[in-house]
Parts: structure tokens; C-alpha cells; sequence
């Protein structure tokens, strides 16, 4: 049971340790930097007891169900996922509501303009729609499976 709490832990560390990479890359802010730093540590120091009981304690390993992790990584992605879709799809809608990103046209209809959309956030939509599908297809199959 340790081995997988220390699975889980160190996939939720190299997911937040992404996450401030990401966000010190955006913002340049120290404490961005700060978190990431600490998290390396956390993800080198999680590893190191992943490792030690990989070697010492072998028969822990293989008594493991793999599946039950897969199963819970591919939950916590698809809901990751579903909510940098929800969050990009909220900006774009808010900008498209402010006055200064549209006109009307002759016919009295709203036309946005292209300022609505950062290309950025519209890759980043596009880009995570295969990992929502993928790993919402597995959990939501497992899921049922194990009711039925």
C-alpha cells in the first residue's frame, strides 16, 4: 500500500511540477520558480524511495495492481484536462462579451474580432482534446466495467 501512495504521490508531484514550469515560463514570477524547485526535490526524493523498495523488497512490487493506477492517473488527467478546457473556453467567452472585441455589422449582428482568440489558448484547447478523450474513454470503460 505504500508503493502505490508513493506512485500516486509522485505522479501528482511530476503534475504540478509541469504546472509551475509552465506557469514560471508564462510570468517569469520567483515564486513559480520556487515551487518548481521544490518540487524537483520532491519528485528526486520520491523516486529514491520508489527505487530502494524496487530493490530491496522486489515481491512488493509484483503484488502491486498496476491497473488501479492506471485507473486513477487517467481520472485525475481527464479531469485536468476538463478543466483547462473549461478555464480557456471562459476567457474566450469573457473577451468575447467586452465591447472592444467586436462590432456590428449592417444587418445589426455581432462580429468578433480576432483579438477574441489568443492562438496560444486555442492550441492549448486543440491540444488537449486527445487526452481528454483518451484517458476519459479508459476511466469511464473501467469505471462501468466495474459495475457491471
Amino acid at each position: 500500500m505504500i508503493i502505490v501512495a508513493l506512485f500516486l504521490m509522485l505522479f501528482i508531484s511530476v503534475t504540478l511540477h509541469v504546472y509551475y514550469l509552465a506557469r514560471y515560463v508564462q510570468s517569469r514570477n520567483r515564486k513559480y520558480l520556487k515551487r518548481f524547485l521544490n518540487t524537483t526535490a520532491s519528485n528526486v526524493l520520491v523516486s529514491g524511495m520508489l527505487i530502494f523498495f524496487a530493490l530491496y523488497k522486489p515481491r512488493e512490487i509484483i503484488k502491486i495492481n498496476f491497473s488501479l493506477i492506471w485507473w486513477l492517473m487517467a481520472g485525475s488527467i481527464m479531469i485536468m484536462m476538463l478543466i483547462i478546457q473549461i478555464t480557456v473556453f471562459r476567457r474566450i467567452y469573457r473577451r468575447s462579451q467586452l465591447p472592444e472585441n467586436y462590432h456590428l455589422n449592417f444587418f445589426g449582428k455581432k462580429v468578433l474580432h480576432s483579438t477574441v482568440a489568443n492562438p496560444l489558448e486555442l492550441g492549448i484547447f486543440f491540444a488537449t482534446i486527445p487526452f481528454l478523450l483518451l484517458c476519459g474513454a479508459y476511466f469511464v470503460a473501467k469505471l462501468i466495467r466495474f459495475f457491471i
